[in-house]
């Protein structure tokens, strides 16, 4: 499957299935059909129209929609998003909050690079921007991406993570989200060693594979069953000529999408039933809760072939994280360095991707950083999405990783310096 035949054909099954549903959604609202009203004509127009939306947002990077935030003024205030670091494989950007005075909280959110785009962290976006200056790792879609910019792996990605940490600067507070937990790690521990002025305040690593045998899940299971050779065999594609990355090796998007879609795929196929009747009925929205989601659920990207078999091989089988044997242009990265950065590790009780006990092992790797800098919180209940965007992270876990920004920013080193030359 590493052919660009094989790439172009997923692509034009997905371009047919678009253009079926733009015909149908066509055909159905015909104006002459309307002097005859037929139940079929109108469930046809509603197939199509589901159809043609699922089939054409495969492809479309999702915006961020987030045009304001109120104030403290009580007035609405214009986000505009900026490129701070620019990079061929994912900017830096940062969420410019117009006419209200910087925030002392900055944030460094570092998005998954796991067949989705960063926009599925808006809503937790959101709700810190209130309170922080936001940044976030934008990684781009790999189809997008001359082969002449080179190779993508986990060791660049850590790489991209130092460079944007040096940017930041030392007052930055990480806050890393799933798949790049491990990464994140290795990256401050590099910073410990090479630059250790370039260090953020704190680290909050959420729902991350630190150690993915401390609580097997079907994700663990499924990297230890397959070899390495049947991935590269099965996953592997080479992007076809509609693409700047033409020839470039990718785990598609669309493919991650199959897969995906094959683990629930009962309740995806009610919830897709369920909007074409709700449609036909005249009972759908442009924004309902279908559309809210699967606009998102359904906007794929390309990884780079290199990325996820490294990924695979390296943090899933080898284990080179929760070994400590990680290594970065051929340096041994040693997450022991870590001295003064506070890191705090959230997971989600009812978890099944990153299960309980993969991220608090972040904290025994910490062998240098002194107890009073580590915290761990276990969220009951929660799954996966809901210890970064859903309810339980805007009621419970958010305002403990505000709590935990604001006990290792400056400001609380200096009050506690004057109270010590106080007694």
């Amino acid at each position: 499957m590493r052919y660009m035949a094989s790439y172009d054909l997923m692509e034009t099954i997905r371009n047919t299935n678009q253009w079926l549903g733009a015909t149908a959604q066509a055909i159905g609202s015909y104006p002459a059909f309307a002097m005859m009203p037929s139940p079929g004509l109108q469930w046809m127009r509603a197939w199509g129209e589901v159809t043609e939306r699922t089939f054409q947002r495969m492809v479309v990077k999702p915006d961020w929609g987030i045009p304001s935030v109120t104030g403290e003024d009580g007035k609405d205030h214009l986000v505009n998003v900026e490129i701070a670091v620019p990079g061929a494989f994912g900017d830096l950007i940062h969420f410019s909050v117009a006419g209200r005075k910087a925030r002392k909280r900055k944030v460094m959110l570092v998005a998954p690079m796991s067949g989705h785009y960063a926009t599925l962290l808006r809503s937790t976006v959101m709700s810190l921007l209130p309170d922080c200056e936001v940044y976030v790792t934008d990684w781009h879609n790999a189809r997008d991406i001359p082969v002449s910019a080179g190779k993508f792996d986990i060791e660049d990605y850590t790489l991209y993570l130092v460079d944007f940490m040096r940017h930041m600067g030392p007052d930055t507070h990480v806050i890393a989200v799933c798949q790049p937990a491990p990464l994140t790690l290795a990256a401050t521990a590099y910073l410990a060693e090479e630059d250790p002025a370039a260090q953020p305040r704190s680290l909050t690593l959420i729902g991350g594979p630190i150690d993915p045998n401390a609580n097997a899940t079907d994700v663990t299971d499924f990297g230890r069953r397959v070899t390495m050779g049947q991935l590269e065999e099965m996953m592997i594609q080479r992007v076809g000529f509609k693409y700047p990355g033409v020839g470039r090796m990718v785990y598609p998007g669309l493919l991650q999408l199959q897969s995906f879609m094959s683990m629930n795929s009962e309740k995806h196929s009610k919830a897709f039933s369920d909007q074409i009747n709700a449609v036909a009925r005249g009972k759908s929205g442009d924004h309902d809760k279908h559309n809210k989601f699967y606009d998102e659920y359904l906007a794929v990207m390309d990884m780079t072939a290199e990325f996820y078999l490294s990924t695979v091989e390296r943090i899933f089988k080898g284990a080179e994280i929760a070994n400590n044997e990680f290594t970065v242009a051929g340096k041994k990265v040693d997450i022991g360095k870590i001295t003064t950065v506070a890191v705090k590790t959230v997971e989600g009780g009812a978890d099944d991707i990153s299960a309980p006990g993969q991220c608090i092992a972040a904290l025994d790797l910490c062998t240098g950083l002194p107890d009073s800098k580590k915290a761990s919180h276990v969220e009951p209940g929660a799954g996966h999405y809901g210890i970064f965007a859903g309810k339980s992270w805007r009621n419970n876990i958010r305002p403990l990783v505000l709590n935990f920004i604001d006990a290792n920013s400056p400001e609380t080193d200096a009050k506690a310096a004057n109270k010590n030359a106080a007694a």
